[in-house]
């Protein structure tokens, strides 16, 4: 059994051991972070422009974040819901003042928030229309969390694949199609009870909606009575310049989901609704055991009070419009964004056709240089940063940016066509010796690297190509894990 005083020698490569294999993280183990900068536990120091997901709004170990948390927490830490605290009253309050909502219920992450959301659409059309008011549109490429439910009526099926039979009544239609939603109103004899969309696809590749196909979908909802839900999951609390974003495309929800950034690190989410809708909540149709936790709510009152401000959101459309003009000049000197794109401090990078499937290459060269991004999809580099994050610290990660996607495209023209030297994939040990590793040559697979890999372990010969050689295991002994190109 591990004691606590044995965590000093946990280690990167432990992960694997003891973790189960659903997420592929960066080699890397913070050990502290200030601010918009993260160091790991060999001290390198690294500039982070992910945000833990546009979640650490306000930079990591934010002093009145600290405060708000100790504070409450000589007090207590958690009640149950079934007796209420001054923390969850006060943040719900301050929700309602600052948007268009009457009621909130408070959960833990943007999942739970949308599967209330989903659920009491339905239980609304069902108690005010009748029990065939049940359909759900969603769109292609959504995403709105990992419970069943909301797995479903997210768009991308390989999260929902191999797990059984799917709930009914979900419909899928192209983003941004204004036709095609009301060719799908004009389907359903006004059986639909809701439509749930991003105002901009994180996971689905950082795309933004239009006020044109936002606005189709309030006037469909608005005439054949359906909710119309906002999942403001990724884009809420100031990350868009605005506290919401629906206020920048002038439409108003029927339902708004937020999590994220609503706690700067700290788990919590909410769903905001009128107090007509509301009403169909009632006693013991939904719950939460950690829902309003006292913790969690006296950081999100701090993060709401420090965020929604006149300066802090300006400042958010300013760094933005610095974070572009940067994108696109190392575009223009690398060539290797097809579209730049995004709203505030959520911005998404997609790649030229040459550079197909090559994010996740580009976020492992930018780990090198000491730069943190994500990705969203195969093909979109994503960038998220706090919202504090200065303009010298943003002209510094465009600096670190630039230089991992100059060695991403010399090391590209350098293997094409199989004229490269030998390359070696894995993890190192605690000897800096190459283990559980790979090795294989490049070559040219209609202008996606290719690999000729030869298991360090058991000296099995096989292909990889693309972004597939950092995943991919040796099919003989599964030797060669996911691992970094020495």
């Amino acid at each position: 059994m591990t004691t606590p005083s044995e965590n000093t020698s946990i280690v990167r490569e432990m992960y694997e051991q003891v973790m189960t294999p659903n997420y592929a993280p960066m080699a890397i183990l913070p050990e502290r972070g200030q601010g918009c900068r993260l160091w790991d536990t060999d001290g390198k120091e690294y500039l982070d422009f992910t945000g833990g997901i546009a979640v650490s709004a306000l930079g990591h170990a934010h002093p009145e974040l600290i405060k708000a948390l100790t504070d409450q927490a000589n007090k207590f830490w958690h009640l149950s819901n079934f007796l209420i605290n001054k923390p969850a009253i006060q943040l719900a309050k301050m929700l309602c003042e600052s948007t268009f909502a009457e009621r909130v219920f408070l959960a833990n992450s943007g999942a739970e928030v949308n599967e209330a959301a989903l659920k009491l659409a339905r239980r609304y059309a069902i108690d005010k229309y009748g029990k065939n008011k049940i359909k759900i549109l969603a769109f292609n490429n959504a995403f709105h969390g990992r419970t069943w439910f909301t797995v479903c009526v997210g768009g991308q099926p390989k999260y929902s694949e191999r797990f059984g039979p799917k709930p009914g009544g979900i419909s899928h239609r192209p983003f941004n199609d204004v036709m095609a939603v009301k060719k799908y109103f004009a389907e359903q004899d006004d059986k639909v009870c809701a439509v749930i969309v991003e105002p901009v696809q994180g996971e689905g590749g950082v795309m933004p909606a239009t006020p044109e196909f936002v606005q189709t979908i309030r006037e469909c909802c608005d005439a054949h009575n359906a909710l119309m839900i906002f999942d403001e999951i990724q884009t809420g609390v100031g990350r868009s310049g605005k506290l919401y974003t629906y206020e920048k495309l002038a439409v108003i929800p029927d339902i708004l989901t937020t999590a994220k950034a609503l706690g700067g690190g700290f788990p919590i989410s909410a769903m905001l609704t009128t107090e007509e809708i509301a009403s169909s909540l009632v006693v013991g149709t939904h719950g939460s055991t950690f829902g309003g936790n006292p913790l969690a709510c006296a950081v999100a009152c701090k993060v709401l009070e420090l965020i929604n401000t006149p300066e802090m959101l300006s400042g958010v459309e300013t760094k933005s419009h610095q974070m572009i003009e940067g994108l696109k000049a190392i575009n223009q000197k690398h060539n290797v964004f097809a579209d730049i794109r995004g709203v505030g401090l959520l911005l998404g990078c997609e790649l030229k056709a040459h550079y197909q499937d090559r994010a996740r290459d580009i976020l492992t060269s930018c780990v090198r240089h000491g730069l943190l991004t994500l990705v969203a999809g195969p093909n979109v580099l994503r960038l998220a940063p706090p919202l504090i994050i200065t303009e010298q610290e943003i002209a510094e990660g465009l600096k670190l940016l630039e230089a991992g996607i100059a060695e991403v495209v010399s090391g590209d023209s350098e293997f094409r066509d199989g004229t490269g030297p030998t390359v070696q994939i894995g993890y190192k040990n605690k000897n800096n010796q190459l283990c559980c590793g790979t090795r294989g040559v490049a070559g040219n697979d209609h202008n996606v690297l290719s690999y000729k890999m030869e298991c360090l372990d058991c000296g099995e010969i096989y292909g990889a190509n693309g972004t597939d050689v950092w995943q991919r295991k040796c099919p003989n002994c599964q030797g060669g894990k996911a691992g970094i190109r020495y």
